[in-house]
C-alpha cells in the first residue's frame, strides 16, 4: 500500500492512498464464489452458476461494497502507519476505481492538536464561604408549605401573591390590538408576567369589580407597533384566590420522605440536604473558575472544526430534549436551533476537554475507586433506596464512566488549586446557591 501525506493547514492533513488491485479483485472473487453456492438462477442447478455469470450479474454491486470496505480499512492502516490521530471522519475523494487497476483515493481530515500545557501559577480564585442557618432551613420549609398548599377563593381585595381570574381588553387609540385581550385568564400578582403597572392596578380589586387601566408599553417591547405606546385595558376580576400554606404536620413530612421523627427529623433532613446542596454549589463555583482559568491560559490552542461541529450537534440535541423535544419528530433542528447558538460554547468545551485530557496524562491521574464510590453514594443518599441506586451505577458501564470522568476532573481541579491564589468571601446560603444557579 502506497501512502503520501500533505499538510494543508495546522490541523488538516491530506493522504493519498494507493491500494494494489489484487487486494480488491481477490476479495471480490472470494465473495462471488461464496455467493455462487447459494444463488439460484433460471437455467442453472443450485450452486452451479458459473463465475462468468456471477460477475456479469453481481460483480458491479459486490465490487462497490468491497471498495467501500477496503477504503475504510486501508485509511485506518494508513493513519497508523503515518502515526496520525484523526479528529472526526475523513472526506474521501476517489481518484481511480477502475477494475484491474490499483485503487487510489485522497482522504482529507483534521488531526488532534498537540496540546502544549501552560504552567499555571498564582491564578486567582474566589471561594464562597457560607453556612446553613436555622433561618435558612425555616425559609425553605416555608417554600415547601407553599408548594403543597391550597388556593382558596377570598372576598377581600387582591394582594400581591394572590391569583386572580380576569377578563381584559386592551385598546390603543380606541382600537383593539393583537394579543391585548383575554377571557378567564389566570394571573399571579407579583409574577411580572404583564407590562409594568398592570398587576399593580389589579391590587385591591375584589371579585366582580371592573376598572380601566391607563398604561404605557416599555420602549424595548418586542412588538414594534406597541413600543412606548399609550394603551388602556378594561379589566374585570372574576375571582381572587389566596394561598393557604400546608400545615407543618406528619402528612407534609411524609411527602418529603420523612416517615418518623416528627418536625425535628424533618428539619434535620432538610438541613442535611441544604448542606449537601451548599457544598456542591461552592465546589461548582470554584471548579468553574478553575476551568475558566485553564481555557484562558490556553487561548492560543486551535481545535479541530470537526470536533466543534460534533459538539454543536450534542448541545443542540440537549437543548431540544430539555425543552420537551421527542426523538423521531420530523423537524429541521439546524434551522430551528442554528449552529451560531452553540458554536462558542462548543469550541470552549472541546478545547477544555483536550486540555484536561493532557493534564490527566501529564499528572498521571486515575479515577480513585474510593472517591468514585463516595461520589456515587452521595448522589444515591437523596433516594429512598440508596443501595439500589449504587448497584445501578456499578451495573451500568456508561453511567459509571460518567462518574469516573467527574472524579478525574475534580482531581485535576485539586491539583491546580495547589498553585492558585484563593480568596475566601463570606456570603449567605442564598447568595452561594444563587451564584451556582446563575452559572449553570
Amino acid at each position: 500500500m502506497q501512502v503520501s501525506i500533505e499538510t494543508t493547514s495546522k490541523l488538516e492533513r491530506r493522504l493519498t492512498v494507493g491500494v494494489p488491485a489484487e487486494r480488491v479483485d481477490s476479495e471480490v472473487d472470494s465473495r462471488l464464489q461464496k455467493a455462487a453456492g447459494n444463488v439460484r438462477l433460471p437455467g442453472f442447478r443450485p450452486g452451479k452458476v458459473p463465475m462468468k455469470v456471477m460477475r456479469q450479474r453481481f460483480g458491479a454491486g459486490v465490487r462497490q461494497e468491497v471498495l467501500g470496505e477496503v477504503m475504510s480499512k486501508s485509511f485506518q492502516e494508513a493513519v497508523v502507519q503515518e502515526n496520525l490521530r484523526p479528529a472526526g471522519q475523513p472526506s474521501i475523494e476517489p481518484k481511480n476505481l477502475e477494475a484491474g487497476r490499483d485503487l487510489e483515493y485522497i482522504a482529507t481530515f483534521e488531526v488532534f492538536p498537540e496540546v502544549e500545557l501552560v504552567d499555571m501559577k498564582d491564578f486567582a480564585i474566589e471561594k464562597p464561604v457560607a453556612s446553613v442557618t436555622d433561618e435558612d432551613v425555616t425559609n425553605i420549609i416555608e417554600v415547601f408549605r407553599k408548594q403543597q398548599g391550597s388556593w382558596d377563593e377570598v372576598e377581600r381585595g387582591a394582594e400581591e401573591g394572590d391569583k386572580v381570574n380576569l377578563d381584559y381588553a386592551g385598546t390603543k387609540d380606541g382600537e383593539a390590538f393583537d394579543g391585548g385581550s383575554a377571557e378567564g385568564s389566570e394571573l399571579e400578582l407579583g409574577s411580572g408576567r404583564m407590562i409594568p403597572g398592570f398587576e399593580d392596578g389589579i391590587v385591591g380589586m375584589k371579585a366582580g369589580e371592573e376598572k380601566t387601566l391607563s398604561l404605557t408599553f416599555p420602549e424595548d417591547y418586542h412588538n414594534e407597533d406597541l413600543k412606548g405606546a399609550a394603551v388602556e385595558f378594561a379589566v374585570k376580576v372574576n375571582s381572587v384566590t389566596a394561598l393557604t400554606p400546608a400545615e407543618l404536620n406528619e402528612d407534609l413530612f411524609k411527602l418529603y420522605g420523612v416517615e418518623e421523627g416528627g418536625e425535628e427529623q424533618f428539619r434535620k433532613e432538610v438541613a442535611d440536604n441544604m448542606s449537601r446542596e451548599l457544598k456542591n454549589a461552592v465546589e461548582g463555583k470554584v471548579k468553574q473558575q478553575v476551568m475558566d482559568a485553564v481555557v484562558e491560559a490556553h487561548s492560543a490552542l486551535e481545535v479541530p472544526k470537526s470536533l466543534i461541529s460534533q459538539e454543536v450537534d450534542v448541545l443542540r440535541n440537549q437543548m431540544f430534549q430539555q425543552f420537551g423535544g421527542a426523538a423521531g419528530q420530523n423537524l429541521d433542528l439546524k434551522s430551528l436551533l442554528p449552529d451560531d447558538m452553540f458554536s462558542e460554547n462548543a469550541e470552549r468545551r472541546v478545547k477544555l476537554g483536550l486540555i484536561l485530557s493532557e493534564l490527566i496524562t501529564k499528572l498521571e491521574l486515575k479515577a480513585d475507586a474510593d472517591k468514585v464510590r463516595s461520589t456515587i453514594e452521595e448522589m444515591a443518599s437523596t433516594y429512598q433506596e440508596p443501595e439500589e441506586v449504587v448497584n445501578w451505577y456499578y451495573s451500568n458501564p456508561e453511567q459509571l464512566s460518567s462518574v469516573e470522568s467527574k472524579v478525574l476532573e475534580d482531581e485535576v481541579v485539586e491539583k491546580l488549586l495547589e498553585s492558585a491564589q484563593i480568596t475566601e468571601k463570606e456570603c449567605s446560603y442564598q447568595e452561594a446557591i444563587g451564584q451556582a444557579q446563575s452559572q449553570a
